[in-house]
């Protein structure tokens, strides 16, 4: 077993939901999307980092170690966050830039339960990959 893999994990998983994301966000903008690179959107990194090292935990130590309870209770707690206080977040920011334009608050927060979903499934294969082939 590498232990520098659990270094790798969540940066390659940042990496490469990171990239999707700003490349959906060009597709969709039909320009260089500098300034949509932050929170909410397609796929999660959030979602993806935490998934990539449950999965890497779980091919490592089995399913029924210790850590891999902690490591899903951790991935819980985000992936709840995501959708739900990180959500509520932006939709309150949207509500208070309609009301005082000069607040300027960031209203790209959270994420739906798709964004989630793609993320995770993402950290999955990534997490996987990294725990089984090296």
């Amino acid at each position: 077993m590498s232990d520098w893999r659990y270094l790798l994990a969540p940066f390659l998983a940042w990496l490469l939901a990171g990239g999707i994301k700003f490349l959906i966000n060009c597709l969709q903008q039909k320009r260089l999307a500098f300034d949509l690179i932050g929170y909410g959107g397609m796929p999660s990194n959030h979602s993806a980092i935490v998934v990539t090292m449950l999965a890497l935990i779980g091919t490592d130590v089995g399913l029924d170690a210790p850590v891999f309870g902690l490591a899903v209770t951790l991935t819980f707690i985000v992936l709840l966050d995501a959708t739900s206080l990180r959500r509520a977040v932006g939709r309150q920011a949207q509500v208070i830039n309609r009301l005082a334009p000069e607040a300027g608050l960031r209203e790209r927060m959270g994420h739906s339960r798709a964004e989630v979903a793609v993320g995770a499934l993402l950290g999955l294969v990534l997490g996987y990959l990294l725990g089984a082939c090296l």
